[in-house]
């Protein structure tokens, strides 16, 4: 290894292009050029002495010592970050960049004052960076296991090894289906008859969690409340949607719920953190801060 610590640049941008599995997709991330990205890349690699990834017609790839690399360049990026908190918040004020992750649909949720807790960050303290993504629950446990988020916000039917989950509230759901379906003018409708029709799944739900929901298989998948919602819509399928969300839909007569005694559940909210890092300045603060918010809706 011609040098002990490769340029920190060098170091950002293997992990932007690992992340985005490609020179051409960490091009907008980076505000670089693919040419200018390959010559980083050869110039971390040659520092190094090793052949990190492969790329071409085959596609992106790492190599086995580029994996082991990219594990021990997000555990000293996360460190190096975890260091410059610390000293800012020695001087008095918080600085660095804060990640945040939920997942989709939370803005009509008034149980979660998110828009409002990251609105008084913001405020107390204008020199943090907030990056916030809208991701389904195993990539925000991921994210979060990983380094990639620092904190995230969403019901998580299983748990990852790493991760604490604080919990939050309870998020209703109901089973609907809109004023297409042959079930919307229908007044008593039998349990089996509901259970037989076209229903939609979620990606991140295992098939014992189907079951819970009264459900044998389904016959569409989706990853987000917004897909959901739209082949509800279509008259095909019926789905579970959070009652805060279908609302707006509901109140136009758009969408009804089937038997709420039976089929409605509620879903747990967390807020997750990689296990160690909860008393980091920039989580710490968030999270604080976001009880505060929670407290006040209470």
């Amino acid at each position: 290894m011609a040098n002990a610590l490769p340029d920190l640049k060098l170091l950002r941008i293997f992990v932007s292009v690992v992340r985005h599995q490609g020179f051409a997709n960490a091009q907008q991330e980076l505000n670089l050029s693919t040419s200018a990205i390959s010559t980083y890349m050869s110039q971390l690699e040659a520092a190094l002495g090793l052949v990190l990834c492969h790329r071409g017609r085959g596609g992106f790839s790492l190599t086995s010592k580029g994996e082991l690399f990219h594990q021990e360049t997000l555990r000293l990026l996360g460190e190096l970050e975890g260091f410059e908190q610390y000293a800012a918040a020695l001087k008095g004020e918080l600085r660095g960049t804060l990640n945040l992750g939920v997942i989709d649909s939370t803005v009509s949720d008034k149980a979660l004052p998110f828009a409002e807790a990251i609105g008084a960050y913001s405020q107390e303290h204008p020199a943090v960076h907030l990056h916030l993504s809208v991701m389904s629950p195993y990539e925000l446990q991921l994210g979060v296991q990983d380094n990639r988020l620092d904190l995230a916000i969403g019901a998580f039917s299983t748990r990852m090894s790493g991760l604490v989950y604080m919990p939050l509230y309870r998020e209703q759901h109901w089973l609907y289906c809109s004023a297409r379906h042959p079930l919307f003018n229908e007044r008593r409708i039998p349990e089996q008859v509901i259970t037989q029709q076209r229903m939609v799944g979620r990606g991140y739900w295992s098939q014992a969690e189907l079951a819970r929901h009264g459900f044998k298989h389904s016959a569409a998948t989706v990853e987000s409340m917004e897909a959901q919602l739209i082949l509800v819509l279509s008259g095909a399928y019926i789905g579970y949607l959070p009652e805060h969300y279908a609302q707006a839909w509901a109140d136009k007569g758009d969408l009804r719920v089937l038997l709420p005694a039976t089929f409605g559940y509620q879903a747990p909210f967390s807020m997750i953190v990689r296990r160690g890092r909860s008393r980091e300045p920039l989580i710490q603060t968030f999270r604080d801060l976001l009880k505060a918010q929670l407290n006040q809706a209470a």
